[in-house]
């Protein structure tokens, strides 16, 4: 017997209403000769937002929702005709913005509006600020050489308990993995404290005790600055922000986990820095050297790159694109994320909202006749079964096993 279940049918029918919607809007974004722009799954960076008030973009019915070079700003509309949201951009143009014009639906811009909720809700419990200075970040990674002169850093600054030195602390945990190199940082609420711990070559190390108090500033600033919602703390949420150094954007990924004293934090660092390692340079000794550089000289097959989180599976990856890349081949990678961009390289990033997986990438890059495939984890028995076939077939493919050691 089938059971009706009307939940679940209003769920699918909004979903496909809200599909139907966005597919409108893109062929209206073709008529108007604009960009069409899906904001749902996006990051909206909070300096954009403090452009105009909230007021002003609801009743315009847009929605700033990035910055770009100089005063460049990306405005979503959601009718370029529509004469209050002409005076708004004309309002923006004459402050002095470069205005870039997006087609977006009315949900893609409740997505941004429902934004200020949360800078409200921040300033209310004085999270203080929710930008990232980069000239004070780049100021204390010049002048951090190990864990223990951070620890010592912070310790002093604690010790001091002033209020104003909260946005300070935040910084030298940015500042401190960025310069020894850390992979993560973990932020993990006990019943008396907070520890944060680095996660360096592989291995967590202590960096500092934090109260609690402290610890639900820092959240709040993690969350703001990642996009994430601030109400919702018995859910996990994933979001991502990035700081610029020297002209080198660092992608930080944020995963929130509700914990029994609070919610535990990882933030995953991506410094293209650290994964753009050539092979020679990777520690290979000179025997192992040669025979791997005749491997992944071969036209087809399989090489896998195994070990624990920060092994540095990633970054071997990249050393083998980047050794084997010629202009007579066709490379295709699939990555969950892209951590460090290749020129003449088609890379693609999984994407679960759109069922985008290390799978479906597969069987789609198969078709696309490449040469070489990269798929960034295999996860499950599927996807090692099209990757050793198409290893079998023609084709050379990269790919990685997380395993508890390099032997598995």
């Amino acid at each position: 017997m089938v059971h009706f279940n009307e939940t679940k049918q209003n769920e699918q029918i909004k979903s496909l209403r809200r599909k139907e919607e966005e597919r409108v809007i893109e062929i209206l974004a073709q008529k108007y000769n604009m960009p069409y722009i899906f904001i749902t799954p996006m990051v909206i960076e909070i300096k954009a937002l403090s452009i105009i008030t909230e007021e002003t973009a609801r009743g315009a019915f847009i929605a700033v929702f990035g910055t770009g070079i100089k005063k460049q700003i990306k405005v979503a509309v959601f009718s370029p005709l529509n004469q209050k949201t002409e005076q708004a951009l004309r309002a923006l143009q004459q402050r002095g913005f470069q205005v870039i014009t997006y087609l977006a639906s009315k949900e893609s811009l409740g997505v941004v509006w429902e934004k200020y909720k949360e800078i409200s809700r921040a300033t209310k419990a004085d999270a203080g600020l929710v930008g990232i200075m980069n000239d004070d970040i780049l100021g204390l990674i010049e002048s951090i050489t190990n864990l223990n002169q951070i620890t010592d850093q912070i310790n002093t600054l604690l010790a001091t308990k002033s209020q104003k030195n909260f946005s300070r602390i935040f910084e030298l945990m940015l500042a401190g993995a960025f310069a020894i190199k850390a992979s993560d940082i973990h932020i993990e609420p006990q019943e008396d404290s907070v520890r944060i711990r680095y996660r360096i070559d592989g291995a967590l190390q202590d960096m500092c005790f934090i109260d609690h108090i402290l610890y639900h500033r820092i959240i709040t600033r993690i969350k703001l600055l990642s996009g994430l919602k601030l109400n919702i703390t018995k859910d996990t949420q994933d979001g991502r922000f990035s700081v610029k150094i020297k002209n080198i954007e660092i992608e930080i990924r944020t995963s929130v986990l509700p914990g029994q004293h609070g919610e535990s934090i990882v933030m995953r660092i991506l410094d293209p820095a650290s994964i753009s390692v050539p092979l020679e340079e990777l520690g290979i000794n000179n025997h192992l050297f040669e025979i791997l550089k005749k491997e992944i000289s071969k036209p087809t097959g399989m090489i896998l790159t195994t070990g624990p989180t920060g092994a540095g599976k990633t970054t071997t990856l990249y050393a083998f694109l980047k050794k084997v890349l010629h202009p007579d081949i066709k490379i295709i990678t699939i990555e969950d994320p892209i951590e460090y961009h290749i020129k003449d390289i088609v890379q693609t990033q999984v994407n679960n909202q759109t069922n985008y997986t290390f799978l479906s990438g597969l069987r789609a890059a198969l078709r696309q006749d490449p040469d070489i495939i990269m798929v960034g984890e295999i996860r499950d028995g599927e996807t090692a079964k099209i990757a050793i076939n198409a290893a079998l077939t023609g084709h050379l493919v990269f790919s990685s096993l997380h395993t508890n050691s390099a032997v598995g």
